[in-house]
């Protein structure tokens, strides 16, 4: 199977055809998110940080912003539960604040589908087996969420990362998104339970 920086071409080929027509379509959608966030929760209407990419890469990535900007005494922010605020459920609940990181697939940056780009310090605390995850793009979805989202605990999601590593096909990729429309359909896992999203993960328990 030919590659592109050790990316299979077919599968660069299938996110750059389905993302083009879909962004165009969803054009109006984001123009629609990004005024809502705008006048009810203000600037800035993009959260943009630092995750760690195809072979730990560093990029910036960008989704609409679903928390409020609010800190305590100390100047620290408040809990993500204390600045959740309704629009941000709901958009998060429906995925429609990942509508922007479309623009990091055509980018190549991401694929539609692979293991999601998590917080930069938690590539130290991975062990060597969770690591793999990186040897693929990252992905808007991936195997894991559509086995459990954020209702399932951060080893699982590990697990299932690195077998959709060791596993991926056109077909499978297909069949997650098939699966991620059915899952946001139904609201599944979006949360884990006790939580507004999910635990930050600090490493595994030997």
């Amino acid at each position: 199977m030919r590659k592109t920086d050790g990316i299979p071409l077919s599968k660069r080929v299938m996110d750059i055809l389905l993302t083009l027509p879909v962004a165009v379509v969803l054009l109006p959608v984001m123009g629609v998110v990004g005024l809502l966030v705008l006048l009810v929760e203000g600037r800035p209407v993009f959260f943009s940080q630092e995750r760690p990419g195809y072979r730990g890469k560093i990029f910036r990535m960008i989704k609409f912003r679903t928390m409020r900007i609010a800190v305590g005494a100390d100047g620290k922010p408040l809990p993500d539960s204390q600045r959740l605020s309704g629009l941000g459920r709901f958009l998060r609940a429906t995925s429609l604040d990942e509508l922007p990181e479309l623009w990091h697939v055509l980018k190549g940056e991401m694929s539609l589908v692979g293991p999601r780009p998590l917080l930069v310090q938690y590539l130290e605390r991975y062990t060597p087996e969770q690591a793999r995850r990186h040897e693929v793009l990252p992905g808007i979805t991936g195997w894991a969420q559509v086995n459990g989202r954020n209702a399932i605990g951060w080893e699982e999601k590990f697990a299932l990362d690195v077998w959709y590593v060791d596993h991926w096909s056109l077909g499978l990729d297909i069949k997650i998104l098939w699966m991620t429309a059915w899952k946001v359909i139904k609201r599944e896992g979006v949360s884990q339970a006790g939580q507004a999203t999910a635990e930050e993960f600090m490493g595994t328990k030997k």
